[in-house]
């Protein structure tokens, strides 16, 4: 099948991996969406969504959305979501019309859909998302664990402590240090932006220096991520403290390394690593928290 849909990006990252033939058989997963059926009960089912987009100033960023059952309703190509960044959050009042993914994840059935559009609408409390592509993705490198509302968090409409740097302090490195679970925001000049899902033992995102890195594991082949970042090296991370509901949102550049896979000193075994430059830092809080099964 061709794989005509992908962008120069994906090809080229595609082809030096050897995984054109295998991407190809996905192709049909980047036709038009339709956001009902199986999809639009999968996405009525999640309490929690992370958004790419840019903010007021251009600047890329990836932010949560929480919600209760019913918050992300699918119809058609349309993506309503009953929930907005909340103030102190870098996306809050973020610019519509835009580019923007959206992923929907439920961690602790190991879950996740992504719907990547356009943002067309923003009010005090929903947005609405045209979809240009909607799908599943396979389960691995996610991280089980269940989320329940944070009762210690600020109320509603209250803003978030926030705390805007542009350099990783001592508990931006802890948090960095002890991860599991991240996600990456990228973008493509035409083909629009991206949500994706990032996960691996505790410690898999090394920090050198001022900088952080991490093995690209063996996926889908689609690589919509470094196929955006070898086109644009626009990135934005998402760390998340799911003990105590911290927030650690870095935006910056991105880069696709290449190693010969029997040489690398990780566990990815590809070959291939992302290595980010961090250029701005901002703190925040999330509305979850990790629960007990018997919450």
């Amino acid at each position: 099948m061709s794989a005509s849909g992908f962008h120069e990006g994906e090809r080229a990252v595609q082809e030096r991996a050897g995984a054109t033939e295998g991407a190809g058989r996905l192709h049909g997963m980047l036709q038009p969406p339709w956001l009902g059926g199986g999809l639009r009960a999968a996405l009525a089912a999640r309490t929690f969504a992370v958004l790419t987009a840019r903010d007021r100033d251009g600047e890329l960023w990836i932010s949560p959305l929480t919600g209760e059952p019913g918050f992300l309703a699918g119809e058609g190509t349309t993506l309503t979501v009953a929930a907005v960044p909340p103030a102190g959050d870098p996306l809050h009042g973020l610019p519509v019309p835009q580019p923007a993914g959206l992923l929907a994840i439920d961690l602790g059935l190991r879950r996740r859909i992504r719907v990547n559009g356009r943002l067309t609408g923003r009010t005090d409390d929903a947005l609405t998302v045209e979809a240009d592509q909607a799908f599943g993705n396979c389960p691995a490198y996610i991280q089980p664990r269940l989320l329940a509302p944070d009762t210690a968090a600020p109320l509603l409409g209250e803003p978030a402590p926030v705390d805007d740097r542009d350099t990783l302090d001592e508990h931006d490195r802890g948090l960095i240090a002890r991860a599991d679970t991240f996600f990456l925001g990228t973008t493509h000049p035409t083909r629009g932006t991206d949500a994706s899902h990032k996960g691996g033992a505790p410690g898999f995102v090394r920090i050198e220096g001022g900088e952080l890195w991490w093995p690209d594991y063996a996926g889908n082949n689609l690589f919509t991520s470094l196929g955006n970042l070898t086109v644009d090296p626009a990135a934005a991370l998402l760390f998340l403290d799911f003990v105590t509901g911290r927030t650690l949102h870095l935006g910056g550049e991105a880069t696709v390394e290449w190693w010969d896979p029997a040489a690398a000193p990780d566990e990815g075994g590809t070959g291939r690593r992302v290595r980010f430059r961090p250029r701005r830092v901002r703190g925040g809080r999330l509305g979850l928290r990790e629960a007990s099964p018997a919450e």
